[in-house]
């Protein structure tokens, strides 16, 4: 059984996606492809492309989208309950040049990587432009792609990236205002998720997002710790993973279907 049967704590093998070795600016990365339509790149959050991040790509792609989903770290498709996984993916980065995890003023060579991937996206499924959907280590990229102008819907769930201090944003300066001068010239906006009292993405964060980029930032904070699926337990943090809870009426599943309107309203 695959974990897109219901069951989140077995493998996922990713068969109705097509496993394609993109290379962009000599670094070669795997990306699973499904569906067809506008283009939507999904980033795993930590420890990688579990079977919870994958339901989240299936919907993507069951709402008309082509999905991207670059494999950025961790094994594509292991279960991430494994503290010992988490922390082996971490390191992974922590050691990696792509990422920079602790600079609250560079995204990192990542970020370049990404904004080729949206336009190669761009170029193959046509239509009005490519939406990218961020979560945790990976949130804030969806941000920096807006540098390629074929970004046209980002979606920050839960931006954890630095790590400190709280209020920094994981972009360089210029990148942000030349962001912000794109989004006031084309009217558009980034949404952004995060529950309440999260630990790792705190309030001081989406207070920095309101002040750099003022009403082109909307910001959704009204998740309450009783909104998460209590069986992932911990900290209240993955809105469209981990602690969404799939049922009728739940408000996590209320803000899943936020970010497919909001793509279907930005690309289709």
């Amino acid at each position: 059984m695959t974990a897109h049967d219901g069951d989140h704590q077995v493998p996922d093998q990713l068969a109705d996606f097509d496993k394609r070795l993109i290379t962009l600016r000599c670094k070669q990365k795997p990306v699973f492809v499904a569906g067809s339509g506008p283009a939507v790149i999904v980033m795993a959050e930590m420890p990688g492309i579990t079977p919870l991040v994958a339901r989240f790509a299936r919907w993507v792609r069951d709402a008309g989208f082509k999905v991207y989903m670059p494999n950025l770290f961790g094994e594509a498709g292991r279960p991430g309950g494994s503290h010992l996984y988490f922390a082996s993916s971490l390191a992974k980065i922590c050691i990696s040049r792509e990422f920079h995890l602790l600079c609250s003023r560079s995204s990192g060579p990542i970020a370049d990587w990404l904004r080729e991937l949206a336009k190669l996206a761009h170029r193959e499924s046509g239509g009005k432009g490519v939406g990218a959907v961020g979560m945790c280590i990976t949130g804030n990229f969806a941000l920096s792609m807006m540098l390629e102008p074929a970004m046209l819907a980002p979606v920050l769930s839960q931006p954890s990236l630095p790590f400190l201090p709280a209020s920094a944003l994981h972009i360089a300066p210029d990148e942000l205002q030349d962001v912000k001068e794109r989004l006031d010239r084309e009217d558009l906006t980034v949404r952004g998720y995060r529950f309440e009292n999260d630990k790792f993405c705190k309030k001081e964060r989406f207070a920095a997002y309101r002040e750099a980029l003022g009403d082109r930032f909307i910001g959704d904070e009204t998740l309450r710790n009783s909104d998460a699926n209590p069986a992932a337990g911990g900290n209240p943090h993955s809105v469209l993973t981990e602690h969404l809870i799939d049922k009728d009426g739940s408000k996590t599943r209320e803000k899943r279907d936020e970010v497919l309107a909001f793509l279907r309203m930005r690309l289709q």
